[in-house]
């Protein structure tokens, strides 16, 4: 039985994904942002826990991360499936833009922070071939409202992951760090009522209990079918653009992120 922690757990991909590792008999740990939401999940899932953090504090982030430490003496696997994309240019009480805090500061620190936990442990981020649309700049987390477009903040948040699981394999070797694209998912997804509608009704998304499979796949399927820090579509390696694969922007990017968070 293995203890994992998914992060965006109440609704969409972390919650189909939470469904299934129940199903397997692992103790799973729900992490959600909404309470309405966090609580239907709850009633869905009945996990070992569940907690609510809103990724925009890095105070509530910090405070998630002492929770787990207290609670759970082992985490097998932490998902970090949080995210989204806001519609206008807003900076956090932290100080950084939105979009980036919450789909990539925020999970570096907890990642971090629960560090010791996670020696022998796994690693999945949601990333998405938004990554396509935005590279990230380690000297401006905080962004600039004068050139900001939500698709690049987001794709600048997607590549971040990918380059997170890329270095967090050369960094810690104890630990087994991947990405992936879950798809174009039906969900709830996205800024905007055109988008939001987009991805509810278009005829061609994935659901997400399809995404949810691969997530599972990730953090289940033995570590010889995986590369360490790889970059998944479907449960095919890819190769991602040629900022996110880059040892020297992902190095910096570390480094600016730890300094970001005060890590």
């Amino acid at each position: 039985m293995a203890t994992i922690v998914v992060t965006g757990g109440s609704s969409g991909v972390g919650l189909a994904a939470a469904k299934q590792f129940a199903a397997r008999g692992d103790e799973v740990v729900l992490v959600g942002r909404d309470p309405r939401r966090l609580a239907d999940a709850v009633a869905q899932v009945d996990p070992v826990a569940h907690f609510r953090a809103d990724f925009e504090s890095l105070d509530e982030v910090r405070a998630l991360a002492s929770e787990l430490l207290a609670g759970f003496p082992r985490i097998d696997v932490l998902a970090n499936n949080a995210g989204g994309m806001v519609d206008d240019f807003r900076r956090t009480a932290d100080e950084f833009e939105a979009t980036f805090q919450g789909n990539h500061l925020a999970p570096f620190l907890l990642t971090n922070l629960l560090r010791e936990r996670l020696r022998g442990a796994r690693v999945v981020n949601t990333a998405s071939r938004a990554h396509m649309r935005g590279r990230p700049d380690p000297g401006r987390p905080e962004g600039d409202p004068a050139a900001y477009n939500r698709w690049q903040a987001y794709g600048a948040g997607k590549s971040a992951n990918i380059l997170f699981a890329a270095e967090a394999a050369r960094r810690w070797p104890d630990v087994f760090s991947v990405s992936f694209h879950p798809g174009v998912v039906r969900t709830n997804f996205g800024a905007g009522r055109t988008v939001r509608l987009f991805y509810k009704y278009a005829p061609f998304l994935v659901t997400p209990e399809k995404a949810g499979e691969l997530l599972v796949w990730l953090a289940t399927a033995p570590e010889a079918e995986l590369v360490n820090g790889g970059y998944y579509v479907g449960h095919t390696l890819t190769t991602p653009a040629a900022w996110a694969r880059d040892p020297e922007l992902a190095g910096r990017l570390w480094e600016a992120s730890a300094e970001a968070v005060n890590k």
